[in-house]
């Protein structure tokens, strides 16, 4: 029975430590499995990782190109992204500056000329890369530029820093101001214009006509009045005019320095007049018309008149007596002028005519030399030229108006009887210069080539005839 007892419980046995053991396996694998799952979800990497390990690793991709972005100095630029973004960075913060305005935009701001990398992130770390230009405004400068110079076609370009100019200039003048226009805005500049240069030889042939003319006008009136008469002696005068003078005491003559227009005397009665009624119509005319010619870049001088002497004083040593020389002055008709061909094909002229005459009525007398005085018109003027034309400096008038009179005081106002006692003198002075002056652009003739001389209006020695005997020929 225990056999059988024991039979029936070792199997009872059995079954139950079979139940059991079952059961625990039961339990140990519903627990293991959120344990599991927990394990995977606390800590993903390390089945990544291994399956990393175990798979073979593939080739990296290639990243994506970077999108590039110019901007202008002082302007800004919006940024818009589908994600939002978590981080910014930017390479050169000088050149350009960043400012999130939303989660999704971003605000960018030129700074300096320049280029920077700006990089994005969004939330899921995944990274974007932007090239950012800042470039200058040349629309400004080109604006600029056609407004001062509209006839240039100059074309402005921008480079990150450095503005390029390029395209033919007018001038050399025209070029540099349009570079001094540029470098004012940015000190980076490559200047590719092309100019004309200007012509290093040539002759220039200049025509230059002088015309003056000086009027002047004179009227005088004036009496005096003398006795010599034994019982009522003397004379009225004004001054203005010399007065006979007696050299004797009491007066028995009178000397007459200055018999003045009329002269009257009654010898029966010893009294006498002399009377100044003078007009005097003066006209002076000067023409000259000086051709001269001269290289580029040379100045030439005329003169048409001459020289007159004049005396100067000079301290001696100590001691002794002071010593004159005697220097010349230059008067007359005077040109200097210099020519300069310049890029565009006209001429610079800088012109300085002269006209001087000698004016004895403001004359000096030095150490008993009577030095007369020069009357000068001077004009100095550049301008630029074509090839013949012509330029004139005309105005340059001189009215002059003097006007003395003088009377002897209470007999003057006498009605009538009054004009014998007053005298009057009326000098009137008009001067006129016009200056023509036209410049040419001359070559030289081929040696071939001869001009044509001058034609006189009479010929010196007229052409002997065909029958005339011919001198004898020297051996």
């Amino acid at each position: 029975m225990e056999i059988m007892t024991s039979q029936p419980s070792s199997r009872m046995v059995n079954a139950g430590a079979l139940g059991l053991a079952s059961v625990f396996a039961v339990v140990f694998f519903l627990a293991g499995i959120p344990l599991r799952a927990q394990e995977v979800q606390s800590s993903p990497a390390e089945p990544r990782a291994a399956v990393s390990q175990q798979r073979e690793t593939p080739p990296p991709q290639e990243a994506a190109l970077s999108e590039r972005l110019h901007l202008l100095v002082g302007r800004s630029l919006v940024i818009t992204t589908p994600v939002r973004i978590k981080r910014v960075s930017i390479a050169d913060p000088t050149i350009i500056d960043a400012i999130i305005i939303k989660p999704t935009q971003i605000l960018l701001n030129g700074k300096v000329p320049g280029g920077v990398s700006l990089v994005l992130w969004d939330e899921a770390d995944q990274s974007q890369t932007f090239e950012v230009f800042v470039d200058l405004d040349i629309l400004g400068l080109s604006q600029k530029i056609r407004e001062v110079f509209p006839e240039e076609p100059i074309r402005v370009e921008a480079s990150k820093d450095v503005v390029m100019l390029s395209g033919r200039a007018s001038s050399k003048a025209v070029a540099d101001k349009i570079l001094q226009i540029v470098t004012a805005a940015t000190p980076k500049v490559i200047s590719l214009m092309e100019a004309p240069a200007a012509p290093t030889s040539g002759e220039i042939l200049l025509e230059v006509k002088i015309a003056e003319v000086n009027r002047s006008a004179l009227d005088q009136l004036g009496i005096n009045l003398f006795s010599i008469n034994q019982k009522m002696i003397g004379s009225t005068s004004t001054q203005q005019f010399a007065p006979p003078v007696s050299p004797t005491a009491p007066p028995t003559s009178f000397t007459i320095s200055d018999l003045l227009n009329v002269f009257l005397f009654r010898p029966d009665i010893h009294v006498g007049a002399t009377l100044r009624a003078l007009q005097q119509r003066n006209l002076l005319q000067i023409l000259a018309e000086p051709n001269l010619l001269t290289e580029t870049g040379r100045e030439a001088s005329f003169l048409a008149g001459g020289e007159f002497p004049f005396p100067v004083v000079q301290g001696g040593a100590a001691g002794s007596a002071p010593t004159v020389s005697i220097q010349f002055k230059e008067f007359g008709v005077r040109l200097n002028f210099a020519p300069k061909l310049t890029e565009n094909g006209k001429i610079h002229l800088k012109v300085r005519p002269e006209v001087s005459t000698l004016d004895f009525t403001n004359g000096l007398n030095v150490s008993g030399f009577f030095v007369p005085a020069l009357s000068t018109r001077r004009v100095e003027t550049e301008m630029e030229l074509m090839d013949g034309q012509s330029f004139a400096i005309a105005g340059l008038v001189d009215d002059r108006l003097t006007r003395v009179a003088n009377k002897i005081p209470w007999l003057a106002d006498i009605p009538i009887l009054g004009y014998l006692f007053r005298s009057r003198s009326l000098n009137k002075t008009k001067t006129e210069l016009l200056v023509v002056v036209t410049p040419h652009i001359v070559k030289p003739l081929a040696a071939d080539q001869v001009p044509a001389g001058p034609k006189f209006p009479e010929a010196f020695l007229p052409p002997s005839p065909s029958g005339a005997p011919k001198p004898p020929e020297k051996n």
